[in-house]
Formats: C-alpha cells, structure tokens, sequence
C-alpha cells in the first residue's frame, strides 16, 4: 500500500513538472485543483452508503470468527494449565489439536478478508468510476488543466481544492 502510495505521488510530480516545464508561458495559463478523495467518499451520501455495507459485513464476518477465536484461546489456556500434569502423548495430541484449530482459523480469516475485499470492491468501485466521470466534468467546466490527489500535494491553498464541489456533484448524480 505504501508503495503504491509513493508511485502515485512520483507521477503526480512528474505530471506537474511535465504541465508546469513544458512552457513557461503555458504554466501562466495552467490551472491545478487537488481532491481529497477520502474526503469526498466520506461525506458523499454514496460513500457512507457504501462504509455503512462494508463495516455491517465485516461485523457479521467479525462474528463469525469470534468463536473459533475463542475455542483456540481456551484450548490454549488448558495446556497452558494442564500441560504439565499431561503424559506426552496426550501433550503431543492437544498440541496438534491446537495447531490444526490455528490453521483452521487462518484458513477462516483469510476467506473473511477476501470476502469483505469483494464488498468492498463491489460497493466503491462503481463510486469511484463515476467519480472519475465527475472530476473530468469539473475540471473541463471550471477550466482545470490537472487535477491531484490531495495525498500527493506537499501543499496547495484552499481555493484550488475542488473536493465540495465533487462532492455535492456526486450526491446529485447518485442519490
């Protein structure tokens, strides 16, 4: 994710020096927004429609795993317990026992997190695809050159940030 992060912000920069070294006299004329993307998912009705699905799938997944979590847990506590009074066939058969449980779980929460993956990607994607729509509608009518995500501008004054205006644009087209 970091990674991706740092990509992102190395081509925003090389986009802005591209638009800004190209001409000297091109850059008078260029006009740069920023979005905050995060900003704009969260307070667009959309957006909470989609966390509200996302964070409701990952309780009930949360749920699920909640008891398998705490059969490992008492099963460990009882040879942490136990164990000493055990004969070692009986160490070795709860010690696989446990490891088999762990490997389960794993198995389990792996499943739970490409599942809750799917839902997201179900629910954001389609916001993110009109959103896409959206800033290249602001940017043409407000005469944007570039618009950055806010993530990668080091800094930029409040008047360029276009985030309100997607926002209130994307509540309009997904009510």
């Amino acid at each position: 994710m970091n990674i991706a992060k740092m990509v992102v912000g190395c081509i925003g920069s090389m986009m802005i020096v591209a638009a800004v070294g190209i001409n000297s006299q091109a850059a008078d004329a260029t006009k740069i927004g920023v979005i905050d993307m995060k900003k704009v998912l969260s307070a667009s009705t959309a957006g909470q429609k989609a966390q509200g699905v996302v964070e409701e799938k990952m309780k009930s997944l949360q749920g699920t795993l909640k008891k398998d979590e705490n059969d490992l847990v008492a099963l460990k506590n009882e040879m942490d317990k136990k164990g000493s009074a055990w004969s070692d066939a009986v160490k070795q058969e709860k010690g696989k026992a446990f490891q088999k449980k762990g490997q389960e779980f794993q198995e389990k929460q792996d499943k739970a997190n490409l599942e809750l993956k799917k839902v997201r990607e179900d629910n954001v994607n389609p916001i993110l695809k009109k959103l896409e729509e959206i800033v290249e509608k602001v940017a043409k009518s407000d005469g944007y050159s570039l618009i950055l995500p806010r993530n990668v501008v080091l800094y930029s004054s409040e008047t360029t940030d276009i985030s309100d205006k997607v926002t209130a644009e994307l509540n309009k087209v997904m009510k």
